[in-house]
This record gives structure tokens, sequence and C-alpha cells, in this order.
């Protein structure tokens, strides 16, 4: 497992590190896209769709959906990052009353839905943050990633009180508090670099904290939707590392939220 690990990670971050800062534009774009589609492809899974078919027919909707936003120009508007955030009330109301509220959100046809507002605003807010440069992408990559470091590192040696037993029994509240430890040094350490000043570094501490706990909402949703299909993986993409939302379930909420704030002047 630890091989397999290690060579995934060999191709697979160089990959998403020329995809997300060497390309720009219609690359990017497209690059991003293709990250989604194959997320949303493992999205229909969880919904409880079996036949290929009807799979693939999901992702080409939400695939005719994209190229509807890229052709009004909607990609890099705010709307559909306020049907992202919305989306995320509705999903933490849900994942903090599990599995009291499971027959609210059950159903193939409404885990589609959530999908939707998940996915969707995931490849907009990519595509909002990259068209100011790459210096606020890679600061909200930096900080879902601490978030994940601080988290484990933390929780593993002090925690104590479970954050969500039902959905995931190994994250504690401890572990949310490293999370947003190493973050707040990270937003300190970007306020200098950018000298964003007194008032705009205590701005970019607050937007840290909310997308921080925004990243913990993310990797939780999809423990949810897996543990109640009964999967450990998203899916098997990626040898060792499980499947792509795997990967990007912590982005999924993080990246649509701080690229509404980041638009609101951060």
């Amino acid at each position: 497992m630890l091989r397999q690990r290690i060579l995934t990670a060999a191709w697979l971050i160089p990959l998403a590190l020329f995809g997300l800062f060497g390309l720009a534009d219609v690359g990017f774009r497209l690059f991003t896209a293709a990250i989604v589609l194959l997320a949303a492809w493992e999205w229909t899974n969880l919904a409880g769709l079996r036949a290929p078919s009807r799979r693939l027919l999901s992702v080409v909707g939400l695939a005719v959906l994209m190229a509807l936003c890229w052709a009004s120009g909607a990609v890099l508007s705010a709307w559909p990052l306020w049907l992202g955030v919305l989306g995320w009330l509705v999903n933490l109301y849900w994942v903090t009353g599990y599995p009291a509220r499971l027959a609210q959100w059950r159903s193939t046809g409404m885990r589609l839905a959530m999908g939707l507002w998940v996915l969707l605003p995931t490849w907009v807010g990519f595509s909002v943050l990259r068209e100011d440069g790459t210096i606020w992408l890679l600061f909200v990559l930096l900080l879902v990633w601490g978030a994940d470091i601080g988290a484990y590192f933390v929780g593993r040696t002090l925690g104590r009180h479970k954050l969500a037993p039902s959905v995931s029994p190994g994250k504690t509240w401890e572990g949310v508090a490293g999370g947003l430890a190493v973050t707040a040094l990270l937003a300190t350490g970007f306020a200098a670099w950018q000298e964003l000043g007194v008032a705009g570094g205590l701005l970019l501490l607050l937007a840290t904290a909310l997308v921080t706990l925004a990243s913990v909402l993310g990797d939780l949703l999809e423990s949810m939707l897996k543990r109640h299909r009964g999967l450990k993986d998203s899916s098997q993409l990626l040898p060792g590392h499980g499947g792509m939302l795997d990967r990007v379930d912590s982005l999924t909420a993080a990246v649509p939220l701080f690229a509404l704030l980041h638009g609101g002047g951060l």
C-alpha cells in the first residue's frame, strides 16, 4: 500500500501543480473541469446510481451546465458561489443531524442535487481565484492542506472530544483546533508577505478561520455519504489514495467560500 501511495503521488503531485499553476485561461478551466467531472462520476455512485449509463448521463448533464456557465460568463460570477455557500449551510444541517435527518437527503435525486451545489461552485471558485493570478489560489490550497496536517497530528496526539462520532469517529475538536492554529499561522505569513496591513491581516485571519471550518465540513460530508453507502473510498481511481473526491472533498467547501470572500474585497 505504501509503495502504491508513493508511486501515485510521484506522478499526481507534478501533474496537479502543472495544471493548477502552469496553465491559465482555457487550459486551466479545462483542467479543473476534468477534476470536477471525475469527482462527479464518483459522486453518482455515492448518490446511489449503479448503471454506468445513468451515471454517465448525470456527469454529462453537469458538463453541459459547466459549458453554459462558461459561455455565459457565469464561470466568473458570484451567483454560483452563493449557490455553493447556501448549499453548504444545508449540508451543515444534515451532517450535524446525522443519522436523525437521513430521510431528508437519502433519495438519489436529493443526493444528485447535493452534488450539483457542491461541484459546480467548486469549479467556478477555482476559475475566480485563478483569474487574479496564482497567489490566492496557492493560499487556499495551502490552507486546506495545512488544516488537514494540523488536525491529523494534534488530533492524534491530544484528541479526546469527538467532533462527529456518527459521521467520522476519528475526528476530534482538538484536531479542529490544531487545524485552525496552523492556518492562522499561514494567514499571518501571507498577510505580511502581501503587505495587507493590520486591518487587512485581521480580515484574512477571520476569513481563514471560516474557510478552515468549511474545509472540515467538506471532509465530513463525504464521510457521511460514504458511510451511508458502505464505502471506504469514493473510488480506486488513484491507487493507494482512493478516489478524486477523497482528495478534493475539503476543497469543495473551502474554494467557493474563499472565492466569494476574496471577491468581496479580501
